[in-house]
């Protein structure tokens, strides 16, 4: 038997039951697909669906007039009300040092001293030349009683005794020159030279700061200068203001504001203003820095909610709604930013109609075809804590 006589042949029975299998189980998988899209494309269609004409309502309130505290900052530099340079008033070396750094020392108390040999001979020296002059008078006097010599001779021997006296004192001054005493209560800083230092008339010892008072100075600019100068002229102007350190928090002496520099920096435009601030704990220290605040009271301010706004190529308008329900665009002014309030400048009036809600919604000169849900301006200042996007 060939090869090809091993090889089944299919009797037609059997090759008509294999056609009848292949077509059921090929409409079985067909028909499942079907099922699967048939249940995945209402999901889709559901998901894409949007409703036709969906829209939020458009409210519209006016702007409110009222009285508005606004505070501006300001970079500032605290020095004390004191601060010197402790400087040698005569050479020779550094003999005792009396003090440490960051120690506290009252008016008078000893801080250096200066090795006084050469000026304690001469003080030696010139005193006892005053004591002989006085000798001298003394002598002179008796003899003038007992009518031996003259007045003038007496009067010689007084201007003697007075060069003598003088000299000693300056002498006895020169002296205390090598005592360095501290000229007002106050910290002292970095020392510059230890025991044994060969110190020169001037050369600085330390400095000293008085920080009972703290002089806190900061630029402000020549408009807002000018702002206050009005107030001024009306006593309203800002009299106290507050220092935020540079941790971030409150110092909790206020200060009151006492100098303006005479003229403006012209590179800046600015001008200085110092405000002083007690500082009955030492807390602030010379060099320091922080931010000053003033708070100023704006009377019967127009403001309006920042979400009522937007802005293009940067300036700021609001929708305007006329009597008619006709939107229109309108720039505004903005004087002063806080929390989720602007102050208007210019630009609005309280009986003007702005769209609050809706904004993106309404174009300019776009007609409403429903009357505007209005809110009162009180409660929607009552319930504001987010900025408009």
């Amino acid at each position: 038997m060939d090869s090809e006589s091993t090889k089944s042949v299919s009797s037609p029975a059997e090759k008509q039951l294999g056609q009848a299998i292949r077509p059921t189980w090929l409409t079985r998988i067909l028909a499942l697909a079907v099922a699967l899209i048939s249940l995945t494309l209402p999901a889709c269609n559901k998901g894409e669906e949007k409703p036709e004409g969906e829209h939020h309502n458009i409210v519209v309130t006016n702007p409110l007039a009222k009285d508005v505290v606004v505070t501006q900052q300001y970079v500032c530099q605290i020095h004390s009300q004191r601060h010197i340079k402790v400087q040698a008033m005569t050479g020779g070396y550094l003999q005792e040092i009396h003090v440490g750094e960051g120690q506290a020392v009252k008016k008078g108390e000893l801080m250096f001293k200066i090795i006084p040999t050469l000026y304690k001979a001469k003080w030696d020296v010139e005193t006892a030349e005053a004591n002989l002059a006085k000798l001298e008078l003394d002598f002179t006097k008796k003899l003038k009683a007992d009518s031996v010599v003259s007045q003038n001779e007496v009067a010689l021997y007084q201007a003697k005794l007075g060069k003598a006296t003088a000299k000693a004192k300056l002498a006895e001054a020169e002296l205390k020159f090598t005592e360095v005493v501290a000229p007002f209560d106050g910290i002292v800083d970095r020392l510059h030279d230890r025991e044994g230092s060969l110190i020169k008339e001037g050369d600085v010892l330390t400095t000293l700061s008085d920080n009972s008072l703290m002089w806190v100075y900061f630029n402000v600019p020549e408009s807002l200068y000018l702002d206050y100068m009005a107030a001024r002229a009306q006593n309203t102007e800002v009299k106290e203001a507050d220092l935020v350190l540079a941790n971030g928090t409150k110092f909790p002496y206020r200060g009151q504001i006492t100098t303006i520099e005479a003229k403006f920096n012209n590179e800046t435009g600015n001008i200085p203003f110092r405000a002083d601030f007690p500082n009955p704990h030492r807390l602030l220290r010379h060099g320091q820095t922080g931010n000053v605040e003033l708070h100023r009271t704006l009377h019967n301010a127009i403001v309006i909610p920042q979400r009522a706004t937007f802005e293009i190529l940067a300036k700021r308008y609001v929708w305007v709604v006329n009597e008619e329900g006709v939107v229109h665009q309108r720039e505004i002014v903005v004087q002063h930013e806080k929390d989720d309030v602007f102050v208007i400048q210019n630009g609005l009036k309280v009986t003007d109609r702005i769209v609050l809600e809706g904004v993106r919604q309404v174009k300019d000169g776009q007609e409403l075809e429903e009357k505007p849900e209005y809110r009162s301006p009180e409660k929607v200042f009552e319930h504001m804590k987010y900025h408009a996007e």
